[in-house]
């Protein structure tokens, strides 16, 4: 194995000074065209790796960015990630990504490790913004950091969705599909301050309609355990005919869980998510859900880390009412009128309604 080329060896190959090629390399002072060819030609034949470390000892940054979110297995943070790290690529830095598993500790523990390796910024989501001692950290040391999907806080800068506005929005369409008893599902609001408010935007929406109050199923991240969860939920609850998911995983989740206990999505049961994943169209029935743009919130927090850095002028948030809009999906279907006594009433599906033609037809042949 060669060794490995050094600036020296790529001045020596160019027939200049060390500090020649650093400017070339740097783009920093003057170089001429011809000298600038020659330097690029060496570099080239001798596959020479400028040192980040030199880099940065000299420049005083790093060039990298953090991110801290809490799962990537969701498609909503992959995708809100890729947004980010091609923003950062194109403006010439690296991002180092940390995964917390919606837990405080490790969410604690990213945080320093980000701030340990000098870097220049961080886009991060936590588990709550009033209580996270990781964004107090970054906080005292006056490190440029932008919060994705959390709600900002006074003084703070956040890519987000408005929760407690597509909460409410949900409701609106569970009261329009005369759904009255609800229930929500949702991470355990000490882990996501986003499920929270959520709920509450629900809860508000419920309340302005004269609905019942929705019941609350706080759950933990292993979707394994969701089934006899939700068996026990609505033993206690027997009136819910709607639930509304914090997001899609865990409507999807949801979907699941209903098959095994028997209960037909959306016949017996309605179900409405929150993100707008793209597996979310190719399931039967296709979900309804609050739709989002994580890869342009992700590019956004990434833009306004770099106008912190260099000190340009940041990119306008967008307005509240255009981070989500509602897709309606087959997962959702309206009741008929409720009885008189009260009773849980059956779905009655408009007669266009792909998905109940087809279990119309399934049941038909089994009798």
């Amino acid at each position: 194995m060669g060794q490995v080329a050094t600036i020296k060896d790529v001045a020596q190959r160019a027939g200049c000074g060390v500090a020649t090629v650093s400017r070339v390399l740097n783009n920093k002072g003057s170089a001429s065209a011809k000298m600038r060819e020659k330097v690029m030609t060496a570099v080239k034949e001798l596959d020479f790796q400028f040192s980040e470390v030199g880099r940065s000892l000299q420049s005083n940054t790093t060039r990298t960015i953090g991110c801290v979110v809490p799962s990537i297995e969701n498609p909503v943070y992959a995708d809100a990630v890729q947004g980010a790290q091609e923003v950062c690529l194109d403006a010439g830095y690296q991002m180092l990504l940390i995964c917390t598993n919606y837990n405080a500790e490790m969410e604690t523990h990213a945080i320093r490790t980000l701030i340990a390796k000098q870097v220049d910024g961080i886009i991060l989501t936590v588990g709550d913004v009033q209580n996270s001692e990781g964004l107090d950290l970054i906080r005292s040391r006056t490190l440029p950091h932008c919060l994705l999907y959390n709600t900002a806080p006074a003084g703070q800068i956040s890519w987000a969705v408005d929760d407690h506005a597509a909460g409410v929005k949900v409701a609106d369409v569970f009261f329009e599909n005369n759904h009255k008893h609800t229930g929500f599902v949702g991470l355990d609001f000490l882990s996501s301050d986003r499920a929270r408010q959520r709920f509450e935007g629900f809860s508000q929406g419920c309340a302005n309609h004269k609905m019942t109050p929705p019941a609350l199923l706080e759950v933990g991240d292993n979707e394994d355990n969701l089934t006899p969860q939700l068996d026990a939920f609505l033993k206690r609850h027997p009136n819910i005919t709607g639930i509304f998911a914090s997001n899609d995983y865990r409507a999807l989740a949801t979907i699941r869980s209903a098959r095994q206990l028997s209960i037909d999505v959306p016949r017996d049961m309605s179900i409405v998510g929150f993100d707008g994943i793209k597996v979310g169209q190719m399931i039967d029935p296709t979900l309804a859900t609050i739709v989002t743009a994580p890869r342009k919130l992700g590019a956004g927090a990434s833009q306004t880390i770099l106008s912190m850095i260099t000190g340009s002028t940041p990119l306008q948030l967008p307005l509240k009412e255009q981070t989500f809009s509602f897709r309606a999906g087959g997962s959702l279907m309206p009741l008929a009128a409720e009885s008189k006594d009260g009773e849980k009433v059956a779905a009655f599906p408009p007669s266009d309604d792909q998905t109940y033609k087809k279990a119309k037809i399934q049941q038909e042949r089994s009798t």
